[in-house]
C-alpha cells in the first residue's frame, strides 16, 4: 500500500472517530453536567428549558383532569385530554433540543407520551375507572422517576 493509500486510511479513521463521538453526544450523552443534588443537569437555551417546563406542567394538568374525568365516568374526556399529551405532543420537537437530552430522558418522556396514547385508547373501549386510574398511576411513577434523576438548567449559567 502506498503512503497516499496509509494516509487515506487513516484519515478515514479519525473521521469515523469524530463521527462515532459526535453521534454518541448526540444520541446518547446529551448536553449534560451533574448536579450537586446527584441529579443529571440537563442543559437547554432559556426557551428550550420553559419549553420543556410547560410540557411537564401540560402532563401535571392532565393527570388532574384525566383524575377528574375518570372518577365521574366521562371517558371521552379522558381520551381527549390524553391523546392530547401523548405521541401527538412530540411533533414538532426541535433536532437541536432532542441532541441536548441524554438517551435515559428521551426513553423516559417517549415512554410517557405512549402512556398517555394507552389511557387514551383504554378510555375509547370503555376501561372502568379502576384500571384508568391505575394507568395514571403508572405514569405519576415515570414523573417521579424523572423528577428524581434529573433537572434542567439554562446552558448559559455555570453550575
Amino acid at each position: 500500500m502506498t503512503f497516499l493509500g496509509k494516509l487515506g486510511w487513516f484519515v478515514s479513521l479519525i473521521l469515523a472517530a469524530v463521527i462515532l463521538a459526535g453521534a454518541y453526544v448526540v444520541l446518547v450523552r446529551g448536553n449534560v453536567v451533574e448536579g450537586e443534588d446527584g441529579r443529571t443537569v440537563i442543559l437547554l437555551s432559556k426557551a428550550e428549558r420553559i419549553k420543556v417546563l410547560g410540557e411537564m406542567r401540560g402532563m401535571l394538568e392532565a393527570v388532574q383532569s384525566v383524575t377528574e374525568a375518570a372518577a365521574t365516568g366521562d371517558n371521552a374526556v379522558v381520551q381527549a385530554v390524553a391523546r392530547a399529551v401523548g405521541m401527538a405532543a412530540t411533533a414538532n420537537e426541535s433536532a437541536a433540543m432532542m441532541a441536548k437530552l441524554p438517551l435515559e430522558f428521551k426513553t423516559l418522556g417517549f415512554g410517557t407520551h405512549k402512556a398517555w396514547d394507552s389511557i387514551a385508547d383504554l378510555a375509547q373501549t370503555g376501561a372502568t375507572q379502576t384500571i384508568l386510574t391505575a394507568a395514571i398511576g403508572d405514569i405519576l411513577l415515570n414523573c417521579t422517576a424523572c423528577h428524581a434523576s434529573y433537572q434542567f438548567a439554562n446552558e448559559d449559567v455555570t453550575q
